[in-house]
């Protein structure tokens, strides 16, 4: 039977080898995110690759999904009116060939903002214009050019470019934010991010917008934005990914390299949208030739952007915007607090006793706090355990920090036995298994009281073999030969060990310290 999903399931969302699925009609094609051609990267929207490969068309209907590896340089084509985007390389990816003819075409589908409905009857489900597009999540500091070097007829073009884009981004309380910075000989902040949250505001507000003039001085422009936009008090969101689209009017007329290192120290973004080229005359010119390189996020090709000239930018539009709001790809962002998993295993045995039991839970939120989770950033998990195992809450139950902290506030204490192994076992199969493919870190706190009645050592290197980072946390009778077999290397910083239970709380900040440490290494 063809599982029904909607317009923007992706990949690697999708567990099988070979599964068959059903795409729904009217998916608005200008939001697909579609990296490659015949085979696509597996962040790929399944419909979107099958419109443009033409095995379906925007109708919707039946597609075979293969998951194939990951390869390097998957190429950008136009085809059927969606723009695939270059990716210089994936960890996994997958073809589509039709699917059964005759599948009843229920898919799910969704409706957006800017989705037009095929008849004269509007859908059931409208976006609230006010939320904007939730399916982009970002915090976008626009910084134009004002410049001599562009002159007052092109920054008007280049408004206007800036406008196309902010409608097509979807502005709204939840949707994308954005804001606006001119370079010119020295840069000033137009607007910021909480100043509008309504499309029509923010297109009145680059309206108004007045050229400044002088030298193009982009890259001092740049490391102001980085250092000075986004902070909370001007409308930053913790856990969504900040970014700054820079545009330039052929070369900046200062250095970027130093500019670039600072935006990636404060974890942003950076986009260069580069108009005409400097020509090969004009090369003597420019002090530094690899300018783009050294000031994006990464020279990977996916940050860069190149348009021949600011007329005719329209649709130029569509693919950059794609861009901006492929928040997976934006890897400056990434930071340990908001690019992990944690899943926490409780040992609920009888030894431990309800109070002990409720500082243990005291513990684990107080570890959970640290971190901003949200549907696109960490993710936290528990399981209680005795003889059983219990899940409490997985990785997807809960998309914010309140509703986690709720959860774990919430766990009833079991009571019974120790079989600390079948229950790691259990948490790697059950609770990380559906999230192994995907962007975070994984990573696994075991806390036991006592003496397993199973073997903890297999278990515990079959989890590490999966991906997953364990620390041991040790109280009252737990053996300490236990705590370092379930521990990862090097097993002195991953292993735990406390008298009381009242000792628990001392060990929050190493805990948090240990996992920002494994995940900035692994980053290397």
């Amino acid at each position: 039977a063809s599982t029904a999903i909607t317009c923007f399931t992706r990949g690697l969302d999708l567990r099988k080898g070979t599964e068959d699925v059903l795409c729904p009609a009217n998916c608005p094609l200008w939001q697909f995110y579609v990296f490659g051609d015949g085979v696509y990267a597996s962040l790929s929207s399944v419909c979107g690759a099958a419109i443009h490969s033409g095995v379906i068309t925007n109708t919707g209907g039946a597609v075979r999904v293969q998951t194939l590896p990951g390869q390097e340089n998957y190429p950008a084509v136009n085809a059927n009116g969606i723009q695939s985007q270059a990716l210089s390389r994936w960890a996994s990816s997958f073809s589509v060939t039709a699917g059964a003819k005759n599948a009843a075409l229920e898919a799910v589908g969704r409706s957006v903002s800017t989705a037009r409905p095929s008849t004269g009857k509007r859908p059931k489900k409208t976006l609230d214009k006010k939320a904007g597009n939730k399916d982009c999540k970002a915090d976008v500091a626009f910084l134009i050019d004002g410049s001599y070097n562009i002159g007052q007829r092109r920054f008007n073009l280049q408004k206007n470019f800036v406008g196309k884009v902010a409608v097509m981004l979807g502005i709204g309380t939840e949707g994308p934010h954005v804001g606006v910075v001119q370079a010119s000989e020295h840069p000033k902040i137009e607007f910021y991010l909480k100043n509008f949250t309504a499309t029509k505001e923010v297109l009145f507000a680059i309206k108004e917008l007045g050229f400044r003039g002088g030298n193009s001085n982009t890259g001092k422009a740049l490391k102001y934005t980085a250092q000075k936009f986004f902070s909370l008090e001007n409308g930053a969101r913790k856990g969504i990914p900040k970014i700054i689209v820079v545009f330039l009017d052929g070369w900046p007329s200062d250095d970027l390299e130093e500019a670039g290192i600072v935006a990636r120290e404060f974890g942003v973004n950076v986009f260069i949208v580069s108009v005409a080229k400097p020509t090969t005359e004009e090369l003597g010119m420019v002090q530094d030739i690899g300018f783009v390189d050294k000031a994006v996020c990464r020279n990977n090709g996916f940050f860069s952007y190149q348009m021949p000239t600011w007329f005719g930018t329209t649709k130029y539009v569509k693919p950059l915007v794609q861009k901006l709001c492929s928040h997976e790809q934006m890897l400056c962002s990434k930071t340990c607090y908001n690019s992990v998993n944690i899943g926490f295993l409780i040992d609920g045995s009888s030894s431990i006793g309800e109070s002990n039991f409720r500082l243990v839970l005291e513990f684990v939120s107080n570890v959970a706090k640290a971190f901003e989770i949200s549907d696109i950033g960490s993710k936290v998990a528990a399981v209680q355990f005795t003889y059983d195992q219990r899940t409490e809450f997985g990785f997807t139950d809960h998309t914010t920090k309140e509703k986690v902290l709720s959860a774990i506030r919430n766990i009833r204490y079991m009571s019974g036995g120790t079989a600390t192994g079948d229950a790691i076992s259990f948490t790697t199969r059950n609770v990380f298994g559906p999230v192994k493919d995907g962007p975070n870190k994984n990573f696994l706190v075991v806390l036991t009281d006592g003496q397993s009645y199973d073997d903890v050592r297999g278990p515990a290197a079959a989890a590490q073999k999966a991906g997953i980072t364990v620390f041991s946390v040790g109280v009252a009778w737990a053996p300490l030969d236990d705590l370092k077999d379930m521990a990862s290397e090097p097993r002195e910083s991953h292993t735990f060990f406390t008298r009381e239970f009242t000792g628990l709380e001392q060990m929050v900040p190493d805990i948090i310290r240990g996992i920002c440490k494994d995940f900035l290494d692994s980053k290397q």
